[in-house]
């Protein structure tokens, strides 16, 4: 194709057709899937082929319910009694899969530590991957209802790239999605519902702090009360179930987090997608990086001001309130990229009233960015997904009409 060609069709994204994006979805699926089977086929009980558990992170999660059921559910958040209770279920070589959330996700870990842990994990991603299909199918109906008349939404979905990622570690991206799109979905005709999903989203806090911010700007006092309220009860059923000491627990355990895991990278920067992880990917001292990302933090805060007080469509909205939960906090992983499905599916509701250039190659890029991020920020120390996702966010705002006009 030649180069002139070549540019009009990134420009104009014609080359972005129904037929291949069902292709594209249909063919990133069944790889996932085939994935997946050689993946649990060639496990020896609850590992992998590599020793690893099988969904490795989940481990953590499985590890901090079965401590919760034997009595102790201040264990998870001492760093080293969670390693001894997971190698005491996957071995004595497993490394340690650290456990960084507040204790209200113990409500979760403890069900489904009851069953055994292959089964925990097939039932928790099942029904949190039903749970992100549902909602964003709820998204699409309200907002984008031509997307439903065939079911290519639903293969895209699960086609997305971030899918895979999210599966393939055990995560809780579906349910964060789900969250988001829920409470988008029902915003407007259901708001104490919409508060109740956004009020769940106090497991991952990181991804919850800029809803107040726009709850409170545009006057939706219903949702952000009902919001509260969910919190409120679910700390209060907290401390009912697990005692006080957890929240001192999840508070000294919380130093582990911040100091080894996000300030030194024994995560891995390159796996984490933050302006903080990009500073110190390239080197950058720790006071550098909480300033730059404190920058991040601020700038994306006024943004999503002026979006949410503004005239534009709530699929606008919408889509730079998930993508600016995302660049607002230093802690955020590929799996964590989820959150950017309901975005693109918004995105995507907003380009059918009037594509801008260059927009249907970025719904393009954040589809299929989830998968290459990790890879190429190892190797090449570039922080792709970061990069795209403040592009996202920067067409976002220059959807706002000029000061005046």
């Amino acid at each position: 194709m030649p180069m002139n060609q070549l540019l009009s069709s990134l420009r104009f994204g014609t080359f972005l057709t129904r037929e291949r994006v069902r292709l594209w979805s249909m063919a990133f699926l069944g790889s996932f899937l085939l994935t997946l089977v050689v993946l649990f086929a060639t496990a020896r009980g609850p590992n992998d082929y590599a020793g690893r558990p099988l969904g490795t992170d989940f481990s953590n999660v499985y590890a901090a319910g079965v401590s919760t059921l034997a009595g102790d559910p201040t264990a998870p958040f001492d760093i080293l009694k969670q390693q001894k209770r997971e190698q005491a279920i996957f071995g004595a070589a497993t490394p340690l899969y650290g456990w960084h959330y507040p204790p209200f996700f113990l409500l979760v870990a403890a069900p489904l530590a009851l069953l055994p842990y292959v089964a925990a994990l097939v039932v928790w991603q099942l029904a949190s991957l039903a749970l992100y299909l549902l909602a964003l199918h709820a998204l699409l109906k309200r907002y984008t209802p031509d997307f439903l008349a065939d079911r290519s939404w639903l293969l895209v979905a699960l086609g997305f790239t971030a899918t895979f990622v999210n599966l393939s570690h055990g995560h809780n991206g579906f349910l964060t999605a789900a969250l988001f799109a829920g409470g988008l979905a029902l915003l407007d005709e259901r708001p104490v519902l919409a508060g109740l999903l956004f009020g769940l989203l106090v497991y991952k806090p990181q991804f919850g702090v800029m809803i107040p911010l726009v709850l409170v700007l545009t006057g939706r006092w219903r949702t952000f009360v009902s919001a509260a309220v969910t919190v409120t009860a679910l700390a209060a059923l907290t401390t009912l179930l697990f005692g006080p000491q957890v929240w001192s627990a999840f508070l000294d355990g919380a130093r582990f987090t911040r100091e080894v895991v996000l300030e030194q990278g024994a995560t891995g920067f390159f796996k984490i997608q933050s302006v903080f992880a990009w500073v110190r990917l390239w080197g950058g001292p720790v006071a550098l990086a909480y300033g730059a990302q404190t920058v991040a933090f601020v700038v994306v805060a006024a943004a999503l001001a002026r979006l949410w007080r503004s005239a534009l469509a709530i699929e606008i909205k919408g889509a730079a309130l998930c993508i600016g939960a995302i660049l607002a906090t230093p802690y955020s992983l590929d799996y964590d990229l989820m959150l950017l499905a309901p975005a693109i599916a918004l995105m995507a509701g907003m380009a059918q009233r009037g594509q801008r250039p260059y927009e249907a190659s970025l719904l393009a890029l954040l589809w299929l960015m989830p998968l290459a991020t990790r890879p190429v920020a190892e190797y090449t120390e570039i922080p792709l997904g970061l990069w795209t996702m403040i592009l996202a966010f920067w067409c976002l705002w220059r959807r706002l009409p000029a000061r005046g006009t």
